[in-house]
């Protein structure tokens, strides 16, 4: 395990992807920290206490096959001649059209199909929020109010929506449930986004937003 925080295991923070980090300070001295992911897996900013299931451990993330050991012979053991080695990978053909890219548009694929097979995709906030806050102001007297920048907010939403639309391909794919059982569990899952309709009104493209039962607010 990474010599970062514990409460941070298996999170943003503790991932070797998480990268270009940025640590600012907020209004009570709270020191957050935030970066962008390797593969995209989330639109940046992403923040330290963030998860998918794509993280892999720093200092373990390797892009070569490790070698092969061999088992030990016993004494008297008569080695033969070795034969010619099978090749372990096909040959590769890749199509022109990704022969052509350069790099920069070869990640801007790789990352769209990333994005598509997650269920995630980019969504933009709306021009006119941008830069706002969002202030909780407690009925007590005497309580600090909390602001919480918008952009953060709305990161926030579009990852639980981002979430439940892989939820839902989960539950329409699983193999065990029966269709009553899907049913069942899509239900909960519009009630879920009828709760988030409320804010729809964040996002700049509202076919981006959330779609509940028909009478959601």
């Amino acid at each position: 395990m990474s010599d970062e925080r514990p409460d941070l295991h298996r999170r943003c923070g503790s991932c070797a992807r998480f990268v270009r980090v940025i640590e600012t300070v907020d209004d009570t001295g709270e020191v957050k920290r935030s970066g962008e992911c390797v593969i995209a897996v989330w639109p940046p900013p992403l923040y330290e206490t963030s998860t998918c299931n794509q993280w892999v451990e720093k200092g373990k993330f390797s892009l070569t096959r490790p070698k092969e050991t061999r088992a030990a012979r016993p004494r008297g053991h008569v080695t033969h001649a070795p034969r010619a080695a099978a090749p372990l990978d096909l040959p590769l053909t890749l199509p022109e059209d990704l022969l052509a890219m350069d790099a920069d548009e070869f990640r801007r694929v790789l990352r769209d199909v990333i994005r598509e097979e997650l269920g995630v995709s980019r969504t933009a906030i709306g021009s006119r929020w941008e830069g706002g806050e969002l202030v909780l102001t407690p009925g007590r007297e005497g309580t600090q109010e909390k602001r919480v920048p918008l952009e953060a907010f709305f990161h926030k939403i579009v990852m639980i929506r981002d979430k439940l639309r892989v939820l839902e391909q989960k539950i329409n794919a699983h193999p065990k449930l029966s269709a009553e059982e899907k049913v069942a569990m899509q239900q909960y899952v519009t009630g879920c986004y009828g709760s988030l309709t409320t804010f729809n009104v964040l996002f700049a493209d509202k076919a981006d937003g959330f779609t509940g039962q028909k009478g959601d607010d």
